[in-house]
């Protein structure tokens, strides 16, 4: 089985046949974490499918621009969070998370207070959160991806995650008082 960084450069200097046939293998590795990323960022299914294809068209636009120096998980993951940051521009859209009124917290499922406390970081706060936690990029390939040292992304993850802490403290002590009062002994 090819890697992947073998499978683009088959793909940039490749013949027709070739080259196509390793974007197909391309795009089956990353076609389903690509969704995911998007499908987390917009909750909008078809958006998000066409957002992996806008990635792979870039891909396809830009295939003499890659250079093995990266993983191809990080460059792919790049040109994801660019399409994603040309989508928001285009519809208006800050952010796509969603946000229930406060003090329901009793009725919140975990993930949507997950959601609720991501929606209350940072914009830039929240993608290093998610490209970590959801995509599971190491702390290199988050630097690489929004093109800033290592070192700034562990502080800022390490704030980020101290900010939701805080954040969903609150409604884990009101989980917890409603579990304890709700549970009686017969």
């Amino acid at each position: 089985m090819k890697s992947d960084e073998e499978l683009l450069l088959d793909y940039r200097r490749g013949a027709r046949e070739r080259s196509e046939k390793a974007l197909a293998d391309l795009f089956a590795r990353y076609r389903d974490p690509l969704f995911g990323f998007f499908y987390r960022r917009t909750l909008d299914r078809n958006r998000a499918e066409d957002l992996v294809q806008e990635t792979f068209v870039s891909v396809m636009t830009g295939r003499e621009r890659y250079e093995a120096r990266a993983p191809v998980r990080s460059y792919l993951f790049g040109i994801a969070f660019r399409v994603l940051a040309a989508e928001r521009r285009r519809h208006g859209r800050l952010t796509a998370l969603l946000v229930d009124e406060p003090g329901e917290a009793s009725h919140v499922d975990a993930e949507l207070a997950v959601r609720k406390a991501l929606s209350l970081l940072q914009e830039t706060e929240r993608e290093m959160v998610m490209l970590r936690e959801y995509e599971q990029l190491s702390y290199g390939e988050i630097a690489e991806v929004l093109s800033i040292p290592v070192n700034t992304v562990r502080s800022r993850l390490f704030r980020a995650r101290m900010a939701l802490k805080r954040y969903l403290e609150p409604i884990q002590k009101i989980a917890a008082q409603s579990d304890s009062s709700g549970v009686r002994a017969s």
